[in-house]
């Protein structure tokens, strides 16, 4: 698989501005909600290995290497996925549905099944996400999950659950990809 991942010499001097994967320019700072946010990490998911879907980036109020330390924060945060190739809105659907069960107990999907419909249905507005398109999903305490595509809010979900969910398909125990875990808590 292939990762371009210079991101990390950039974090490491203050004034860098930008880091780059795989051709993606992210910025190192960003504002969420009431706060402002760094980049933890990023990289790139892929299928097959020579299937490279989009490139992942996480921003959070301060840097950690650790996932626990992300599931259980409770302040805002931005999971950004930079599309490399396009991907239609039921894949994509499906996908995160089927990432999110593999990480939650029966009681926390069930708990979780209003808001996982809300999710699944924002999809059917984006129909496709083409290489180049951005979906974010930035939390903010006490508001929810703000699901936006190309810089267009499309929908709002409630809870800190539902944030912590959407962040175990990349930071749970059964991730989506242990090397792209791995890069968004740092390296």
């Amino acid at each position: 698989m292939k990762t371009i991942l210079l991101m990390f010499c950039a974090l490491l001097s203050w004034g860098a501005a930008a880091a780059e994967v795989e051709g993606v320019s992210l910025s190192e700072r960003l504002h969420v909600g009431t706060r402002d946010l760094v980049l933890n990490g990023a990289g790139v998911r892929s299928r097959f290995i020579f299937f490279d879907l989009y490139v992942a980036a996480l921003y959070l109020p301060e840097k950690t290497k650790s996932g626990d330390a992300v599931l259980s924060g409770t302040g805002e945060n931005r999971l950004a996925l930079h599309i490399l190739r396009n991907i239609d809105s039921e894949t994509l659907s499906k996908s995160f549905h089927k990432a999110i069960a593999l990480n939650l107990t029966r009681a926390e999907l069930a708990a979780l099944e209003v808001q996982l419909r809300q999710f699944s249905a924002l999809f059917t507005m984006m129909s496709e996400a083409k290489e180049g398109d951005v979906i974010t999903m930035d939390y903010a305490p006490g508001k929810g999950t703000n699901i936006n595509f190309n810089d267009v809010t499309i929908g709002r979900i409630e809870g800190a659950a539902f944030n912590r969910a959407l962040l175990k398909v990349w930071l749970g125990s059964k991730p989506v990809q242990e090397d792209l875990k791995k890069e968004l808590l740092g390296g």
